[in-house]
Order: C-alpha cells, then structure tokens, then sequence
C-alpha cells in the first residue's frame, strides 16, 4: 500500500501534523503512521556554494577575482555555525534521512509542510529537488497547526507546480542577496578596511536600514531650536466657574515676536469677553487594527523594556509553533472574510471569564474582515487553543495579540468634546481665544488593557455669555529636535519605505504595504535590526538607535548610493513581491542584480583608497599550565578539554572537562586542579558529592593506563 511523506520546516510542527494524524510512532529522525510519514528540517538544512566551493582561486581574496558572478548556482550542505569550514553534522544527518525516506518503494507522494512563505517554499523545494526526485511533490498551505486545521489542510493539498511564483521570489531573493552580499563585501573590505578578521558588511537591506537611521542622526545634528511664544488667559463665568484659553490669530498659536503678544496682553486690561462659539461633538474611537509583525513588534517593543524586535518575533514564533497564534510573518492588519466562522469560536473561546464578556459582540466589520486589504498571510490572531502554561515572555506576547483580537468586538469608546471660542472686546484684538474640553462617555475597548482617558472638564456656557478676564500670562516654548529612532519608528519606516509614518489608517500607507514597496519582508526586518547592532553599524541608548562612527563613515564613504536610497531598494522588493504574483520573470530580476553588481564593483574598484576601518589585530596570549607528563610541551585550555600543546605531533594527553568519572561526582575539573596535578603529581579535590548525597573531598591522582596510552583518575582518600 503506498503511503506520504510530509516534510515540515521543524521538529515542533512535524510533531503538531503527527498529533493531528493520531501518529504515536517516532523514528530516528521522522513519524511513522500507517498512511503517512511525517519528517522535518531544521529551517534551511542547504545553503548556497560559497565562491571558493565554484573556484579554488577565490579562497584568497583578490580584487582580480571580483565581480565573481556563478553561471549556476548550486547548494550544500549548510554549515556548521561554529566553524563555517564544515558541514553541519546534524543537517547532514537528517538529510540523509530524509533523502532515504523519499526513495522508499512504498512512498509515492511527497508533501512541502514548511511555512507558507517565500523562505518557506524554497526549505522545501531545494531539499526535494535537489534529489530530483519523479515522485508527485504537493505542498500543504496552513496559517496555523492546530489539529483541525492540519486535517483541513491534508484534506486540500496544492500541486507544489502551482507554487512556481513563489519559488521563483524565493530563489531570486537568494541569489540577489548572495551576489550583492559576496561581491560588494569582498571588495568594500578590500577597498576600504585594514586589518583581516572579519569583514565590512555590504548588504541590500542593510544599508538603506542603516542610512535611515544616519539621516535622523543627521537631523537631529544641524536641527536649531527656535524660540516661541504662548499666550494663555484665565476667564471666569458669571457663576463664578474658571476656565483656560491660548490666543490663536489665523489659526496659529505660536508667535515668534514676543512683543506682539505683549501689546494684545496689555490690551487685555479691564475688558470684558464674549463667548462667540461653541461646539459639543460625540466622537467616536475605533480600538487599533488587529497586529501585523511590524505593528506588534513596535507596541511590545516600545511598553516593555529589553525587548527588541528580534526577541518579539522569536517568541512569536514560539507561539506559533506550539499552536497558539495563526502565522505571525504577516503584513496585513485585517482577516480574510472566509475566517468568519473561525474568529466567531476564537471569540468564543477566549471570552469565558471575562469581566466584559456580556459587552462583547461578534461582527463582521469591514475594519476586521476585508479581503481587499489582505496580502497572502491574514493578521496574527489567537486560534482556538487556549494556552495552559505560558513563560513569561511568551506571556506578553500572547496576551497583547489575544487582548487586540478581543478589542475589536467590544462597543467603539465614545467620548465628548467641547471647544468653546471666547472673543475680547477690545478692536485691536484681532485673534481669539480657543479652549478643549474632553469628557469620556463610553470606555468600550479601552477596558480590555484597562487604558485611563483623562477628562478635561469646561464649565457649562453658552453662545453670547459674557466672561471676565481673571488672569493672563505669556510662555516661553522652544522647538523641540526630532526623537531618535527606536525599533517602533524604524520598523514603520521599513516597511512603508517612509510613507504614511504616523497614522496607522492611513491609506497610502496601506497600499505601500500591500504592493511589497518596502525594505525587507515582515519576516527579516528584526534580523537587519539585529545585524546592524551585531556588525557594530548601530547601537542602542535605551530604546534609541544611534550610529557608530564606523555606521557613518560607511554612509558617508561608501560609492554605491543606489543601496542606501529607499526608493533604489522599495523597488526591488516591490519586483520580488510581483514575482510572487507571477507579475515578473525570476530571470529579468536576476540580471538587473546581475547588471547592477557587476557596475558597482568597477565603481568601488575605481574610487580612492581611504581606511574607513581598522581592525585591530589582538594575539591571544595562551597561558601554559603545566608540562605534559607524556612529552613534557606545555598543557593549555582548550574548548573541551586540558590538552598537550603537541596534540598535532600525536601526544594524546588531555584532562576532559566533561569527564565522566567526575561527573559521578557532580564535579569538573579546574584551571587550578590542573595546574596543582601537572605541578604534584596529586591534587586535592573538595566539595565531591557521594552516591548518597554526601560532601566529601579526595586526593586524585590522573594515571595512565597499562593496557592503553590513556588516562583515568584514581582516588585516595584522606585519612
């Protein structure tokens, strides 16, 4: 009987679709059920050729050899991420047994499980077609893993042929950043770095990230404060009731000439004013749009401290995964309409218990549900699991998203406000008088998260009242620079591409968003963030992003300006995101990649040297422990263990640090055990601890072994 393979993104969501299937069996690397198999990566387990695996010549790093642009591009396995000179053994491993899986006999149908996303599809893919495989390959398209969902899913699988667009965006996303990452890096470290160790990062969302940050840096610089002025005056009602009003002329408040207030101020003696309009409105406030990455990155990075966007997305992730939110990368604020029904359980789920629960009412509003405004991934909302032990962190991030979901069913909050116009009767008086009341009348969502409204209360007047003027003073203000980026702010900018920056309606903004005219994608945003402050670009003062020294040299140094212009780079995002929609042809985009590295690279090449950086080169002392009771070549500390420094002449001697003997005794060797061996010959240890649970301390011996060159540790105890 044939039966399917299913290859997920991860162990955590290979176990969610085996739960679904009621599969209990677990094999070394894989689920076996009687129809299906279920297997998983561990995110990408390939990755791209590095330059030198095409071209032995490009281990040393020459301007001659660039721009160095691969005819085929081709894939192994990733490496390992503490020595990038070997192959992950892990990935290795599981490849191999994802490979053996797909060439069984009884195995007809393979099945892409892994995030539905351009990152996703092409974990998938390049696993499956890298062993151009015959077998019918179809891909399973889920928001979310709970068991009704997979079961939905598996019940309406796509042909992975369908998905071509999509793998089309993901390769070329790839390739393009793997071309302009290894050429432009290569020769910018050449051209302008002295000193070797590591390198100076080139990438195409990284420095247009980077300049948006230096030109706030920049604004902030050469901002001048300008001094203004204010005029506010106290009147009283005939019941003897006090209210504040600030002098608008032309519909401006602030003045520059001090003395055109103080002449209105003087004019305002012993006069008497009229109250010549006012105007009550009942306002209605909608709760914020459900959370997209971005939006729920900037909230819970800016009301909680330490926490980046990095951090926001992982745990996010982590929710995600163990089936408690839908898939969290998404760009859209609003929800598909064909999740009517699922919201309305959600919704049901989640308000037993709640103080507010009777004021809760499901509806489809335009403001949740609009297809029109939904790009591939719906908003991140709670599914109908209902967590039962969350981490703390995991915590916030939950209870934020489930508290925006929920807000989005309770009344609109409704307040009411009152701006009351007061004119003195004085002829050189040209301006009035203007003054705000608020008062909040209906709370609505803000109960949800408990948000205080504060009242600004106005006595009850009317058109026509006369009014004393009790009080008067003028102010001194000063403009103010503008605020250093945070997270918040710089992921808005990111992904507008600097359109719409303060208004979360707002429409231009919205379309920005929707087309894909952005830096980054929801899901790399954090990681060019973090990149940034790890490479030494940026760094942070609180919540605030600041450029280093090195940041603005290379804003200022580096000659290829298309990769820090917004508009050079929201373009190019923007044609990935029509390569999805099967709008634009992988091919085109590459060579326009193609074309543009290839310039870039004569251009550095021809541009002056100048050291925008300086590495400098440290030697690591390495401090001898001891002489080897073997070969008598000094004893040092490595990773895993107390070794001979002559280990590559064939002396064997090493003390491990996860020795088990020790290990029984819940005790590791020391820097200083070592040294007071290597010096005695014996050492006394202290603070071991017996089977029983007792402390007790030894003298210890290491000795060699007769029947082998190794040693092991011997006991004496003191008497």
């Amino acid at each position: 009987m044939s039966k399917k393979l299913i290859i997920s993104e991860k162990p955590s969501v290979a176990k969610n679709i085996a739960d679904a299937l009621k599969i209990k069996t677990r094999k070394e690397g894989y689920f076996e059920g009687k129809d299906y198999f279920v297997t998983w990566a561990f995110g990408h387990l390939l990755q791209l050729y590095d330059a030198k695996d095409y071209d032995e010549s490009m281990t040393r790093w020459s301007m001659d050899n660039f721009p160095f642009i691969p005819s085929h591009f081709r894939y192994k396995v990733k490496s390992d991420p503490r020595n990038k000179e070997k192959e992950d053994l892990g990935a290795k491993k599981q490849l191999k047994i994802i490979y053996s899986l797909i060439k069984r006999n009884d195995i007809d149908t393979v099945i892409s499980a892994c995030d539905f996303d351009r990152e996703g599809q092409i974990i998938g893919d390049t696993i499956i077609y890298n062993l151009k495989t015959k077998k019918q390959v179809y891909r399973l398209l889920l928001n979310e893993w709970t068991p009704n969902e997979v079961i939905k899913g598996i019940r309406n699988l796509k042909p992975n042929t369908e998905m071509k667009p999509l793998q089309d965006a993901g390769i070329s996303r790839q390739w393009a950043d793997w071309v302009i990452g290894i050429n432009l890096t290569s020769v910018a470290t050449l051209k302008y770095q002295k000193g070797t160790g590591q390198a100076l990062n080139i990438g195409r969302v990284l420095l247009p990230t980077l300049k948006i940050i230096y030109d706030r840096d920049k604004e902030i610089e050469n901002f001048i404060p300008e001094t203004y002025f204010k005029l506010t005056a106290t009147f009283q009602t005939k019941d003897n009731k006090v209210y504040e009003g600030t002098y608008f002329e032309k519909n401006e408040d602030k003045f520059k000439n001090k003395e055109t207030l103080e002449l209105i101020e003087q004019a305002l003696s012993n006069q008497k004013s009229t109250i010549v309009d006012k105007k009550v409105e009942r306002k209605r406030e909608y709760p914020p749009y459900l959370f997209n990455l971005s939006n729920l990155q900037g909230y819970i990075t800016s009301k909680y401290k330490g926490w980046t966007s990095d951090k926001v997305l992982k745990v996010a992730q982590s929710l995600y995964e163990k089936k408690y939110i839908t898939y969290p990368r998404t760009a859209s604020t609003v929800l598909e309409e064909s999740l009517v029904d699922k919201a309305s359980k959600v919704l049901d789920n989640l308000k037993q218990g709640l103080p507010y629960a009777d004021e809760l009412n499901f509806i489809k509003s335009k403001r949740a549900f609009d297809n029109s405004k939904v790009e591939s991934h719906s908003a991140i909302i709670p599914t109908y699991l209902i967590p039962k032990s969350l981490t703390q962190d995991e915590e916030i991030v939950y209870n934020s998203i489930k508290n925006r979901f929920i807000m989005q069913f309770m009344p609109v909050a409704e307040y009411e406000e009152t701006k009351i116009i007061t004119q003195v009767n004085h002829s050189e008086i040209k301006g009035v008088f203007t003054s705000k009341g608020k008062v909040q009348l209906a709370e609505g969502w803000k109960k949800v998260e408990k948000i205080e409204s504060k009242d600004t209360i106005l006595p009850f007047v009317n058109i026509n009242d006369m009014v004393d003027i009790i009080n008067h003073s003028i102010s001194s203000h000063v403009t103010k620079p503008p605020k250093q980026h945070t997270e918040k702010t710089l992921l808005k900018k990111m992904e507008t591409c600097g359109k719409g920056l303060d208004d979360e309606d707002n429409e231009e903004m919205l379309t920005a968003i929707l087309s894909g005219y952005s830096i980054g994608t929801p899901a790399t945003r954090a990681e060019t963030i973090k990149k940034l402050k790890d490479v030494g670009y940026i760094t942070t003062q609180n919540k605030s992003l600041i450029c280093t020294e090195l940041g603005r040299r290379l804003v200022e140094t580096f000659p290829i300006k298309e990769l820090f212009d917004l508009e050079f780079t929201g373009r190019l995002e923007k044609t990935l995101s029509d390569i999805e929609k099967g709008k634009f042809s992988k091919q085109e985009f590459l060579n326009v990649i193609f074309d543009f590295t290839s310039k870039a690279v004569d251009k550095i090449k021809k541009e002056e040297q100048v050291i925008i950086h300086e590495v400098a080169s440290e030697k690591k002392q390495i401090e001898v422990l001891g002489k080897c009771p073997v070969c008598g070549h000094g004893v040092i500390e490595g990773q895993k263990g107390f070794g001979c420094s002559n280990w590559k002449n064939g002396c064997k001697f090493v003390i491990w640090k996860n020795d088990k003997f020790l290990a029984t005794m819940k005790k590791k060797p020391t820097k200083t055990m070592v040294k007071s061996l290597l010096k005695n010959g014996v050492v006394t240890v202290k603070g071991l601890t017996s089977k029983k649970g007792n402390k007790f301390d030894a003298v210890m011996r290491y000795e060699k072994n007769q029947e082998n060159e190794y040693f092991s540790w011997k006991m004496e105890f003191n008497r």
